[in-house]
């Protein structure tokens, strides 16, 4: 009898309920720190969040209870596609000679091809709740908009993207999706705000950034006298906290494959919302002491936030339209290059995330673009999906993860986050596959630029 090779849960074990890091956090020691108001620098009240976000989100973002009841109009929707298959990558294992044993879950089978509806849902469904006619969001690569425009789409909210330059010039098929769906989607930074104005008047060939098409998006709820909200598709702990059915169904199917406890736990992280949401039910258990599990949060090497960046309070926008946020950052005027994989371009990372690496419960790695799609292509080889850029990131340290068990000739259990696929992403395939994919090289001087304009708040010693 062959050995099973994927795992499903029935929609009977949907998960009812999204995991809250918070409590977990606290009770091991750590103090999560508070957002800070930009002009004030006192803590940020709920109040001061009410013209960008409903009500429903601003007390999840402050939530300190450990579960959080999903309601049934969002679960009626994640019955699309949830729950999502875990893998067992056979293939890749034999292709790579080792006696790790490597399991993916895949996100690239929601509507959108990746993990970002499992916010972009719940998001629009508490902004329908509250009246909202109009959602304003930035989205760098475009899987964040599609998931939102989508979103929209099914609860009757109008949708405006801000789309980073580089992507949208990159990756003309997601802008078509979100257009598809209804979705006003704008080349960032734009002449239609004062922020896009700014940026372009001072860098008229800017490719734009994640910190500058938020500065869009802000903007635009922030002036509507309340016609217009604002959604966020990683960072802040609601939307963190959404994605967290991901890995309360991966503890489920570990369990299905014997394999309760993996050894390591792997992701992309750009803002950290897709690796939060498969580690956090994960590291819980690490946090309280009942699993030694290692966690790898991996980045592109051209925007390198975990492993270069410094921790401190810095915006999470470039035009200092947001608090100021606790958390590794590269300089929120830092411009990355840009590279294919838009969705970790973004020059800082979740408050909870960056607390967890500071505390040394995750490790950070960075890698350039070709030894990135070098990976991609090799689990494609095996496993039959072209992943998407940014999750191809994570499948590197999973091959360095998987060669090293080889080398110690141990066994090894690893568990990667498969956040999406890679089908419109072909350029970046095709430029890799010519040779004309370039390995862009990290700028400290542009960092240190960008540091020194750190806002003046509190030190954290980062």
């Amino acid at each position: 009898m062959m050995e099973p090779t994927r795992f499903d849960l029935s929609q009977d074990h949907l998960p009812t309920a999204w995991f809250n890091i918070m409590p977990s956090l606290v009770q091991a020691g750590i103090q999560p720190l508070p957002p800070l108001h930009p002009g004030t620098k006192e803590p940020v009240t709920p109040d001061l969040l009410a013209p960008l976000f409903p009500e429903a989100l601003i007390l999840q973002e402050v939530a300190t209870d450990e579960w959080i009841d999903i309601p049934g109009g969002i679960l009626d929707v994640y019955r699309l596609w949830r729950p999502s298959p875990l893998h067992r990558a056979v293939r890749l294992e034999q292709a790579l000679q080792t006696p790790a044993r490597i399991y993916y879950k895949y996100e690239g089978v929601s509507p959108a091809g990746s993990h970002k509806p499992n916010t972009a849902v719940a998001q629009a469904y508490y902004n329908k709740e509250a009246g909202t006619r109009r959602i304003a969001t930035e989205t760098g690569a475009g899987q964040w908009g599609s998931a939102l425009s989508m979103a929209c789409t099914f609860f009757g909210i109008g949708c405006q993207v801000f789309m980073v330059k580089a992507s949208y010039e990159q990756k003309p098929y997601r802008r078509i999706f979100m257009e598809t769906f209804g979705a006003e989607v704008i080349p960032s930074p734009s002449p239609t705000t004062q922020a896009g104005k700014a940026i372009l008047e001072a860098h008229p060939d800017s490719t734009g950034s994640l910190g500058i098409a938020i500065s869009e998006a802000v903007e635009v709820a922030a002036t509507s006298n309340g016609a217009v909200k604002y959604s966020l598709g990683s960072v802040l702990n609601h939307v963190l906290l959404h994605q967290t059915v991901i890995g309360l169904e991966a503890k489920e199917q570990m369990k299905l494959a014997g394999e309760s406890d993996p050894h390591v736990v792997i992701g992309c992280v750009g803002g950290g919302s897709s690796y939060a949401g498969l580690a956090y039910p994960f590291i819980a258990d690490r946090l309280a002491g009942r699993t030694q599990t290692r966690f790898i949060a991996t980045e592109p090497a051209a925007c390198p936030t975990l492993t270069k960046g410094r921790y401190a309070y810095d915006l999470a926008d470039a035009a200092g339209m947001t608090p100021l946020l606790p958390m590794y950052t590269l300089g929120h005027t830092f411009v990355p290059a840009p590279v294919h994989a838009g969705g970790l371009r973004y020059h800082g990372d979740s408050p909870s995330l960056s607390l967890l690496v500071k505390h040394g419960h995750m490790e950070a790695r960075a890698y350039t673009q070709n030894e990135v799609f070098d990976a991609a292509v090799r689990f494609a080889h095996a496993e039959g999906i072209i992943p998407a850029p940014e999750s191809a990131h994570g499948l590197k340290a999973v091959i360095e993860e998987a060669d090293a068990a080889r080398e110690a000739d141990e066994e090894r259990v690893i568990l990667v986050n498969l956040s999406g696929h890679g089908y419109f992403d072909m350029q970046a395939y095709d430029d890799y596959l010519n040779g004309r994919l370039p390995d862009f090289e990290f700028d400290p001087a542009a960092e240190d630029a960008a540091l020194a304009e750190l806002p003046d708040a509190p030190s954290l010693g980062g």
